[in-house]
């Protein structure tokens, strides 16, 4: 575990003044809770690389640790600092937070999410001029947003926020209708991608590259989906959809079309020796790969046929984006943000489920996959919306025209 630098320590030499100058770039501190993969720090990975180092430079603070994500951050002048929370309450990390804080100075803190919201009192305290706030998703205890201690925790400490980043439109209606934050504060920012990481697949690229085998062989059909292994994720629904598919398919056509279907789970986390027990318990095992962390996504995703969302909650979820910049048809539950990303010109994109249903989980990934030409329609069209509204550079200057303008009412 990484230790906050001490206050005699500066991590880049000295301290500059918190104000901007041509020569002086501001600092931002980045709060989250852990620094690892997922689609929050991501997004967080991005702004960082992708706002001008003459501007910006940065502070990544996590309350509790920084594992090797941060070697995905490669922008100049970049600090990191693991405050080492221990489970439950603990008082004492907003303590280390302040005196953190008014080692670094940052002109502006940005927290993301529930769990660092807390952050902005000691920020205050500290004297940050600009304290923004992020929500990429309720927490996991809060799937609907109806907890009332969160909520009542989000309207306490409202005062002390700037201004408010929703990255959905569902978010942001909740934030407006529910927590009652005021219009003014709110400031609508949707997710962006790399579109040249995330593209679809050429011609000649082989499907096998990076599969086991039996998983990238000629008549396949590959099903696959990203995302850490956590209860929110709710892979045990798409394992168990998958199962009824295969059942359905055999019934259907016969057991050599079953054998065709293959199901990729990309990632890792604390359910994965239950995902794969559920998976031998009903049989699946032999056409499931758990796959752990890859740095190749992108390229794993290129061999999927269909892309699959199962989660009981999202915000904006990046890895819907990136299937559509693969020109990967979507399936998903219809929860959170995941509807306004498919919202096409001339209706829905993709099929959109319940949530927690595995039978009409089951049912559209059956519906999609006997339709090659709505396969192809839709995996064009996707990619076209992702195109035209969700780059990443659109993103990074939606976030630096935010600071900067926060920074002209705050900071001489």
């Amino acid at each position: 575990m990484m230790a906050a630098s001490p206050p005699d320590l500066p991590p880049h030499g000295e301290v500059p003044p918190r104000g901007a100058s041509p020569r002086t770039p501001v600092l931002v501190a980045h709060l989250v809770y852990r620094l690892d993969v997922g689609g929050l720090e991501t997004v967080l990975a991005n702004v960082i690389d992708g706002l001008d180092p003459g501007r910006f430079r940065h502070a990544v603070i996590a309350l509790t640790e920084v594992t090797a994500f941060r070697e995905r951050i490669r922008a100049p002048q970049v600090s990191f600092h693991a405050l080492g929370k221990r489970e439950g309450k603990d008082l004492a990390v907003w303590v280390r937070l302040w005196r953190l804080l008014r080692h670094l100075r940052p002109a502006i803190l940005h927290t993301l999410n529930i769990a660092t919201l807390e952050g902005v009192v000691p920020a205050f305290l500290a004297g940050v001029p600009v304290r923004i706030h992020a929500e990429h998703g309720r927490d996991s205890y809060d799937l609907d947003g109806s907890n009332r201690k969160y909520r009542l925790l989000r309207q306490l400490l409202m005062p002390l926020v700037d201004r408010v980043v929703p990255v959905s439109h569902d978010l942001e209606r909740w934030l407006l209708a529910q927590v009652k934050v005021p219009p003014a504060k709110v400031r609508f920012i949707m997710n962006g991608i790399d579109q040249e990481l995330y593209r679809p697949a050429h011609a000649a690229e082989s499907r096998g590259g990076g599969y086991p085998p039996g998983f990238g062989e000629p008549g396949c059909r590959v099903i696959g989906t990203v995302g850490r292994l956590w209860a929110v994720k709710d892979h045990a629904n798409l394992l168990r959809a998958f199962a009824l598919l295969r059942q359905e398919v055999e019934r259907r056509s016969g057991p050599g079309e079953r054998r065709r279907l293959r199901l990729v789970v990309v990632g890792d986390g604390p359910l994965r020796p239950e995902l794969t027990a559920l998976a031998a318990r009903l049989e699946i095992a032999d056409a499931v790969w758990i796959t752990g962390w890859r740095g190749d996504v992108a390229v794993l995703m290129r061999r999927f046929d269909l892309f699959v969302l199962s989660s009981l909650a999202e915000g904006s979820p990046l890895t819907v984006l990136e299937a559509m910049a693969t020109a990967l048809p979507v399936v998903a539950t219809r929860v959170g943000g995941v509807a306004d990303l498919l919202a096409g010109d001339d209706g829905q994109l993709g099929r959109l489920v319940p949530a927690a249903d595995p039978a009409a989980l089951a049912a559209a990934m059956g519906r999609a996959l006997a339709d090659p030409e709505w396969l192809s329609r839709q995996g064009r069209e996707g990619r076209t919306r992702v195109e035209r509204c969700f780059g990443r550079e659109r993103m990074v200057a939606a976030y630096r025209d935010l600071f900067l303008a926060e920074l002209s009412t705050k900071v001489p």
